[in-house]
């Protein structure tokens, strides 16, 4: 069987998204599965520098790299792509597209109609009322012309969580869902990573580490952590907030700013986007894992932080947050102020209960999101699908 993965950019800057697909694509050809993926040279609004219009190794994966059309930055479009995959399409038996509302996966689907053959699709959060409400006007143009029809005619949503398959149910899509949590890679353990945390940033041994790890959005709200830690600083709560990842640099201004006015700067260390070890020491030298998100389709980062231990506050607006609950990984809050404050507060006070917590995650993390298990049972859907 040959697949081809088709999602609009595989930059490194994208976090969660990226790491996905080269994980899956991984996992899947170490299961003997033909994997390829298609993308654009597309690196967060700059261009990643490789080459185009072959097949190279990246990342140990076979990855198709198209030219994004500079002229026209939404939507990621790529005219060479559409060429190629038209003249291309038959050589592979299905196609698992990611992403909604984007032109790559959008235009996969298109052919793949016109040339029958089939294709999946992963929603990615993107049915999510939330993300619904963003750019609502554009998106409902897009559906009404083109992704409705997508929707429709694809052979199986792949949804991450219960609470994704009931967005897709809501936005009445009536095709077969495929309900597999994603994956995650358990990290090399790094002997004494707690005190290798606080040596890197001159952080007392006695202060515990709040980790924000994701990219630097408003739909995350790191502003929200910082406010509630504001609060907190004001009743001598002892801590100190490392926040990595990278955005916009007007919004990351916004967010230093913010800090400052709060007296938070001598407490709080931006770290900008990480990867591998250093990603691995804060995820395992940190103490407390905060997101309090709008939306999250799975959420990657959650998923590892609970795989290295770490005790997690987020949202509701989480998809696997019912997971979370359910192992004790961690607290779910309602994402307002107050609720925020109170629960970091709590976890403070409480290492004993951190810890259990992180233990919690940790085995949830190892049984439930192993790359292999998932990547058989997708491969069971697919050859569903291409016998149908």
């Amino acid at each position: 069987m040959k697949v081809l993965h088709i999602i609009p950019s595989i930059s490194p800057k994208l976090g969660g998204p990226t790491q996905v697909v080269l994980n899956l694509a991984t996992a899947l050809r170490k299961e003997g599965i033909d994997v390829e993926i298609a993308t654009t040279n597309d690196d967060d609004g700059k261009l990643l520098d490789v080459p185009l219009c072959q097949c190279l190794e990246y990342q140990e994966v076979p990855v198709w790299f198209f030219p994004r059309n500079a002229q026209i930055k939404a939507f990621l479009p790529s005219f060479t792509f559409t060429q190629w995959l038209w003249q291309n399409i038959k050589n592979y038996d299905i196609l698992d597209n990611h992403y909604l509302f984007s032109y790559l996966p959008s235009c996969a689907a298109v052919i793949s109609q016109y040339q029958k053959v089939p294709y999946t699709i992963r929603t990615m959060g993107q049915l999510a009322p939330w993300a619904l409400a963003q750019s609502q006007l554009k998106k409902q143009i897009y559906t009404y012309l083109i992704e409705r029809r997508n929707l429709d005619k694809s052979a199986a949503i792949h949804c991450t969580s219960i609470g994704e398959m009931e967005d897709v149910v809501n936005f009445s899509v009536k095709r077969p869902k495929i309900v597999l949590p994603l994956g995650v890679n358990p990290p090399e353990i790094i002997p004494n990573a707690k005190q290798q945390l606080r040596n890197k940033y001159g952080i007392s041994s006695d202060i515990p580490i709040i980790l924000f790890l994701s990219r630097l959005h408003y739909k995350k709200r790191p502003e929200l952590l910082i406010e509630a830690l504001g609060n907190l600083v004001k009743n001598n709560c002892n801590f100190h907030l490392i926040i990595a990842g990278s955005g916009e640099d007007i919004y990351v201004n916004s967010l230093q700013e913010q800090v400052k006015s709060l007296n938070l700067a001598n407490k709080t260390s931006f770290v900008g986007f990480v990867s591998g070890y250093e990603k691995d020491l804060l995820l395992q030298g940190a103490d407390l894992f905060v997101l309090p998100t709008y939306s999250e389709n799975f959420g990657i980062a959650l998923a590892e932080a609970m795989v290295s231990g770490l005790p997690i506050i987020t949202t509701p607006g989480v998809q696997i947050a019912p997971e979370i609950s359910q192992s004790g990984a961690g607290m779910i809050i309602d994402g307002e102020l107050q609720s925020l404050q109170d629960a970091i507060a709590h976890l403070l006070n409480h290492p004993q209960l951190r810890q259990k917590m992180g233990e919690n995650g940790r085995q949830f993390a190892l049984q439930q999101y192993s790359w292999q298990t998932i990547a058989k049972k997708l491969i069971i859907a697919y050859q569903t699908i291409t016998n149908q």
